[in-house]
């Protein structure tokens, strides 16, 4: 199976929703999902890595189904307003760069 990149995901997510999905949901419907997923997948994180125990409605949920969901709603949202995802990641590493480049270096906490 090929890699799928950042913008071809895009592309994906949104001929999925015109064709199978009908629409979108709005982008405030959208970012509630986001947020509910993010919960999703933060309930099995601590739970694994955590000191909570497993629920067993938790046993059977997969984190990497659950990262899945996450970008999901996220490439909807991007669809949703303009954001060329490859773009923006890109300008973020920039920045990041730029910004952290004797940073975490020099931090005596990272050492």
């Amino acid at each position: 199976m090929e890699d799928i990149t950042i913008r071809k995901a895009q592309q994906q997510v949104d001929e999925w929703i015109r064709t199978v999905g009908v629409r979108y949901f709005s982008e405030l419907t959208n970012l509630g999902i986001l947020m509910e997923e993010v919960g999703e997948l933060s309930r099995l994180m601590v739970r694994k890595y955590g000191e909570q125990s497993f629920k067993e409605s938790d046993r059977q949920k997969e984190m990497a189904d659950e990262m899945a969901d996450v970008l999901w709603v996220l490439l909807c949202l991007a669809n949703q307003t303009g954001v060329d995802l490859t773009d923006a990641l890109e300008k973020n590493f920039d920045k990041k760069n730029i910004r952290d480049a004797q940073r975490h270096r020099e931090n005596d906490k990272l050492k």
